[in-house]
């Protein structure tokens, strides 16, 4: 248990991104994450919107229960709460331990507007938080509280997501689209202002750190200002993208 959870470090030298070690282990987690967001979202699509509602809730407690297990070990380890200000939910995938508990708790077009921003969000982020987090996965073995953690947070955004859209929460209405772009706006101001002052990395804002950003590093030639600007025109290009896709599925099922 000390190894698991690195007390007072790990003694075992990490399998590295994309070892046998690491695929094996995501790919469990993101096989049972589709399997049970297309099942129960299948099986809950006719139930009432209370019914639906009640697996939000589960998904949104466990993933901050699961988040505040691995804050707590951190803080145990470190011996001070200082580690904070670099755990905070701020990246675009841990933007739903907050996203999620809102969209299962609060009501009206705030409910709405939450219930698109898990459909919209959750499976890309789910995705790039276990097969794309190449610095956690050289950093930290693949069976320790920073990976094992992180996996199940972002699977169960990833299976919100999932559930969300195929039961039908997600209403995707036009009118609430600007509450999910304030959504978005808001996180990304937040991660602007605390990259700022704990000179940090949050939504991959400053550098692209290795990460499919590098495209928009070499775009801009390096330029920080131009690279931030791109990585937040992305974030919009990819919700147009995914608003017409979906309003394109939608009209064709309903025709």
């Amino acid at each position: 248990m000390k190894e698991f959870f690195g007390i007072p470090e790990y003694t075992r030298t990490p399998e590295g991104a994309f070892s046998w070690q690491h695929i094996t282990f995501v790919g469990s987690l993101l096989a049972v994450m589709f399997i049970l967001g297309i099942v129960l979202g299948r099986k809950y699509r006719k139930k009432p919107m209370k019914s639906k509602n009640r697996v939000v809730i589960i998904a949104a407690i466990l993933i901050d229960v699961v988040e505040l297990i691995k804050l707590t070990a951190f803080g145990i380890n470190e011996g001070s709460w200082s580690f904070l200000r670099t755990n905070l939910p701020l990246f675009l995938c841990s933007i739903q331990l907050i996203a999620l508990p809102v969209a299962a708790f609060s009501k009206g077009r705030l409910k709405e507007a939450a219930l698109d921003f898990v459909f919209l969000f959750g499976l890309l982020g789910a995705v790039a938080g276990t097969v794309g987090a190449i610095q956690n996965y050289n950093a930290y073995p693949v069976l320790g509280i920073h990976n094992v953690a992180s996996g199940i947070t972002h699977s169960i955004a990833g299976f919100a997501s999932l559930f969300v859209g195929i039961s039908g929460m997600a209403q995707m209405k036009k009118k609430n689209i600007p509450i999910v772009l304030a959504i978005l706006a808001f996180f990304c101001a937040a991660a602007f202002i605390v990259n700022k002052l704990v000179d940090y990395n949050y939504m991959f804002l400053v550098r692209d750190d290795g990460t499919p950003y590098s495209i928009v590093t070499s775009l801009v030639g390096g330029n920080q200002t131009l690279y931030t600007i791109g990585v937040i025109v992305l974030f919009l290009i990819y919700l147009a993208v995914f608003y017409l896709i979906h309003h394109l599925c939608t009209r064709k099922k309903a025709k």
